[in-house]
């Protein structure tokens, strides 16, 4: 077996093994449609409530904004981190 032959079913062993986590992210991008929904009826509940915008919620959605960014990003292959649960939810601001 020559090493061309070697890296190419490697290389196919790999997308395969991308094309799964590809499905589950895509999986998580709906899910996490969702959750923003349901986040961004509660906010505005609160806002109409309190005058003000929940900080907590504040910091929450730009961080699922951040999560939304790395799936698609993950998904049309311009990164190969594959996003969380396979690694640490975004953070910070």
């Amino acid at each position: 077996m020559s090493q061309d032959s070697i890296i190419t079913t490697e290389s196919k062993r790999n997308i395969w093994v991308r094309g799964l986590y590809m499905l589950l992210m895509v999986l998580a991008y709906q899910l996490s449609g969702t959750l923003m929904f349901i986040v961004a009826i509660f906010q505005f509940l609160v806002t109409l409530i309190n005058d003000t915008p929940n900080t907590r919620l504040l910091s929450f959605g730009r961080n699922l904004g951040r999560y939304f960014q790395q799936i698609v990003y993950f998904l049309t292959f311009a990164s190969e981190e594959v996003p969380f649960p396979f690694n640490d939810w975004p953070s910070g601001d």
